[in-house]
Formats: C-alpha cells, structure tokens, sequence
C-alpha cells in the first residue's frame, strides 16, 4: 500500500471502534453487507475526498511554480519534476490521500489529547495550579500565547508532553512496510513486510521514566526545573516515516491548553480522586473515558 493511502477498513478501524471492526478487517468483503454506523463513516469520507480534489483542482488551475502558496502547492511541483520516474510515488492519487490525513487524522488525534489532557489536568489540580503560575509569570493575562513562549515555559512544554507519554494515543503505532530487505539482529525482514512497532514499550519504559503509571511532568524536567528532552518520547510514531502533522499538533497542543488555562478555570463535578483516567480502547487507539468539567472565566 502506498504511504498515505487511506483503505476502507482503515477508517472503519479507526472511527467506528466496535467489535464488528475486527471482523471487518480480517474479511474485509463484509462491510458493504453490515449495517450500522460505519456506512455514515464512509458516505463523510467520500464527502471529504471530493472536497480534497476541489481543491487540489483549483491549486492545479492557479499554480505558480515559483511561488508555491502550501502543501498541495509543493506537491504538485514535485509531481511535474518526477513526472518521468517510473517508480513515482507524488501521484495525483497520493496527494488526494495525504491531504485527507492531513485533514482528518491531525483532527482527530489532536482532539483527542485535548480531551484527555483536560481530564488529567481536572484529576491533578496541582499540575494545573502550577501551570497557570507560570503562565501568570510568562504571559500574564492581556496578550495571546505565542510560539515564542514555549522556550520559556518549560512546566508548560513538559506537560504537554507528559500527557502524550502518558496516554499512549496508538500504542501499536500505523503500520509500516519495509522498502528493501533489512537484517536486524540477526533477523532477516523482507522487502514489503508489514511492521508494527510498539510505541506503549518506549513511552512507558521505567527505566527512562519512573513509575511510568503515574502522571508527573517531572518525566520531562531535569533537576533545576528545565525542560528536558527524551529519545524515548515517540508520541509521533518512530523513524522517517513519523507523522507528518507532528510540528503542527504540537503548536496546537500547545497554544490550545495554555489559552484555555490562561482563560479558564478547570473545575470537576466530582472530587478528583475519583476521577478515572483509565484509557478506552477505540479502533487502534486510546481516548478518555466520559467525564464532565466546568469552566469558569479567570477574573
């Protein structure tokens, strides 16, 4: 399968999250006879792909090669550049699909940690205590977070990404395909073979992280309180082929929970111990369990 292709059990795998996925996936030819909520999932996914390639279309109409305007800009300047290369792989059929994972997948796993971060914060009122602090010291309350500001919120940047450690949104990662045969110790893996690494190994390895169970940004924070970077943080998937949203999900993460705890207080209809944080398994991924909050305008 090309990078970036999108199958139908794919997405039914990934936005149903049933039991009848796994039956779906292991004899695919069954979809088109089951009723139920998928059938609305891919009439929404034949919606967004025939808005994908209005829009490639109106970027083919209006390209400029020496001024590319975005990603489909640069895509298709590199199509015409390859457009001799027997074994190309920036088709016009790979653009419509990376695009949509673009829109889609960076959508819904970006939602996702928002969702499950303001649980963990609601569970840990401390963490959320002392992120304000900082955010009263750095930012204060009468301009908008920056970019700029990450370098010098250290607390905030470490648990953004203690809240991806920790829930593990795929543990399993997408699958990959090896393009030649590889030897790794001492095993031989065959050009085309399927691999699927697993992130949960690396993101809740006790021996980088101590008790690696328990939410504490202090995974991510050297001894005088600095943001401290880990080779085992793969949140994003592991090697070249990781995802290709990360820069953007992380400005978002960032900029999303730093305004909102800037603006608001987070307050639980129940007391927080008795909170549970426990994922929910959904497709290949992992996403909070029900929860209420309240948000309350900071004064």
């Amino acid at each position: 399968m090309p990078p970036g292709t999108l199958t139908r059990a794919g997405v039914f795998d990934a936005l149903v999250g049933i039991l009848a996925d796994q039956i779906c996936n292991s004899f695919p030819i069954l979809i088109d006879y089951f009723p139920g909520s998928h059938n609305k999932v891919f009439k929404n996914f034949a919606y967004v792909r025939s808005y994908v390639l209005e829009k490639v279309k109106e970027h083919q109409a209006t390209l400029d090669i020496n001024n590319p305007r975005d990603f489909i800009d640069c895509f298709l300047i590199k199509m015409e550049q390859e457009k001799h290369n027997q074994e190309m792989e920036f088709t016009f059929e790979n653009l419509i699909a990376s695009v949509f994972d673009l829109f889609g997948a960076g959508t819904q796993t970006t939602s996702t940690t928002l969702r499950y971060g303001l649980l963990l914060l609601l569970k840990h009122p401390e963490v959320t205590a002392k992120v304000q602090e900082e955010i009263d010291r750095v930012i204060g309350r009468h301009r908008s977070p920056c970019m700029q500001d990450r370098s010098h919120m250290p607390y905030m940047d470490a648990v953004v990404h203690e809240i991806q450690r920790y829930i593990d949104l795929v543990p399993t990662n997408l699958p990959h395909a090896v393009t030649r045969d590889v030897k790794f110790r001492n095993y031989l893996i065959p050009k085309g073979t399927t691999i699927v690494t697993s992130l949960s190994s690396v993101l809740h390895d006790d021996k980088e992280f101590p008790n690696p169970e328990v939410f504490d940004p202090a995974h991510f924070l050297d001894e005088s309180g600095n943001f401290k970077k880990s080779d085992y943080f793969m949140a994003f998937s592991a090697g070249k082929r990781n995802c290709v949203g990360e820069g953007l999900a992380r400005m978002e993460l960032f900029l999303f929970l730093t305004t909102i705890l800037q603006k608001f207080t987070l307050e639980s209809v129940v007391d927080p111990k008795d909170l549970d944080t426990a994922p929910v398994s959904s497709g290949f991924g992992h996403v909070p369990p029900p929860y209420q909050i309240r948000f309350t305008p900071v004064r």
